[in-house]
């Protein structure tokens, strides 16, 4: 007698969610459901910016088609709103009082925006004002994107938060030719990932660009003037947009009475402590007290988990972290913790070039690199950094310097290409195109960063590329 296969309940339909049903698609041990609450299939929303800067058609966010999932017996519910989780009876019960049974429970909530403290950005009827747009979804982001086509030539924009998502909106917009301004309450930009050099080379980078920023500004009140400043000082503001702040969605994971901190806490096969039938990944999981809210450990989360499922040895540790902006003239590169890694710290700084580079270098290894403005290095550096490579003492020291000769060195094929997915040189190498490229490494998908290099690889190989 055939066992049946075992139901496994992905409530969420973000980019891990789609990245474990890939993992798993091909398995008829398992029977997968994925109740996503928006109404379109799910797609990447690290690229929603470059769909407000016109760059890419919003088809080409989709992950994944809905005849995809239907091809690989994936049950794929859209706007399917979770309620409540039955822990007990094993079900999940949606806003419509179905219920959905589960043997497995996957939660991949992903983050909830929250609104700032500002005074004013909420009406006295409970709604937005209408100049303030959240930059989350789909529906966000055409929300902005028809704003600002329809904004006078006179309008001026405002974007909350010198983030990451805060500096893509900016650009995206300031590149559609609409006046916008940056107002982050830290010293510097991108507090989380880099310093202050690093944040002071970007501030330049992006006042070069014509975006005027304000740091360790914090924006107080909106009023028929424009955003006020905690210093006094009014922005004139036509649209408001708000990317800082946000948090992991633990809502029905706290009512469901898991273990919740900050995120949903796991161990290293992203299993709830509290239930064993129970797991999260992506921006809602909580693993050795930290959340993350990049791709990358997103998609090795699910990577391991669906190993976990199948019974395999498995064991997330947390270490990989890699960031990357994009945004168009901006470049920037994060791996791991440049500001609070431990170890010997080799910088180098040229704000007048734009540039600033930064490794951290514990027992000859480099255990954290930030790179802005000049990403030729990158791969070596990520390919270095993955695997741990001793390097010599000089070594750090030159990985900082210009590139030097005649031309540029080849990639090779064992050096990561794609962050987000892990994918090598070689496996874009070994793809006769681009599309066969995306389907077949999922290259590309993630942050977008890699896209150039992918091309060139694809196109040009043999020929050598440059490292980056």
């Amino acid at each position: 007698m055939t066992e049946a296969p075992e139901r496994v309940v992905v409530v969420g339909g973000g980019m891990a969610a789609v990245r474990l049903c890939e993992h798993l698609a091909a398995d008829d041990r398992f029977a997968v459901t994925v109740l996503a609450d928006e109404a379109v299939p799910p797609y990447n929303r690290i690229l929603l910016s470059a769909v407000l800067e016109g760059t890419h058609p919003t088809d080409a966010l989709t992950l994944r088609s809905a005849g995809w999932y239907a091809r690989h017996g994936i049950d794929l519910r859209l706007g399917a709103r979770v309620l409540e989780i039955d822990r007990d009876a094993r079900e999940v019960v949606l806003v419509d009082g179905e219920r959905v049974a589960f043997d497995r429970l996957v939660l991949a909530c992903g983050s909830i925006p929250t609104l700032p403290p500002i005074r004013g950005l909420v009406r006295r009827d409970g709604t937005l004002d209408p100049r303030v747009h959240p930059f989350r979804s789909l529906g966000d982001c055409r929300r902005l994107d028809a704003a600002a086509s329809g904004s006078p030539v006179t309008s001026r924009a405002v974007v909350v938060g010198g983030g990451l998502l805060g500096l893509q909106v900016a650009r995206a917009l300031a590149v559609r030719g609409l006046p916008t301004e940056v107002v982050e309450g830290a010293d510097h930009l991108l507090a989380r990932q880099v310093g202050p050099a690093a944040g002071g080379v970007l501030a330049r980078d992006l006042r070069r660009l014509g975006t005027e920023v304000y740091t360790g500004a914090r924006a107080v009140r909106l009023t028929p003037d424009g955003l006020q400043l905690d210093n006094g000082y009014v922005l004139p503001s036509d649209l408001v947009v708000l990317t800082a702040g946000g948090r992991p969605s633990t809502a029905l994971a706290r009512r469901a009475g898991l273990m919740v901190r900050r995120g949903v806490v796991v161990d290293h096969t992203l299993t709830s402590v509290t239930d064993d039938r129970v797991h999260a990944i992506g921006d809602c999981a909580e693993h050795r007290r930290r959340t993350t809210g990049f791709v990358p450990p997103a998609w090795e989360q699910a990577g391991v988990l669906a190993r976990a499922l199948r019974g395999e040895e498995a064991s997330y540790d947390g270490s990989r972290s890699v960031a990357r902006l994009r945004a168009t003239g901006l470049d920037v590169a994060v791996l791991g913790d440049p500001e609070r890694a431990e170890g010997e710290v080799v910088e180098v700084t040229n704000p007048i070039s734009g540039s600033h580079r930064r490794l951290v270098v514990r027992g000859g290894r480099i255990v954290a690199a930030a790179l802005v403005g000049d990403l030729s290095r990158v791969g070596l550096i990520t390919q270095l950094y993955d695997r741990g490579t001793l390097l010599g003492p000089d070594e750090p020291g030159r990985l900082l310097l210009p590139e030097s000769g005649a031309g540029p060195a080849p990639l090779p094929d064992e050096a990561e290409v794609c962050a987000c997915a892990g994918v090598t040189a070689g496996q874009v190498r070994s793809c006769a195109s681009v599309g066969e490229c995306v389907d077949r490494t999922r290259a590309t998908t993630g942050c977008g960063g890699c896209a150039d290099v992918v091309r060139r690889l694809v196109e040009d190989s043999p020929t050598p590329v440059a490292v980056g």
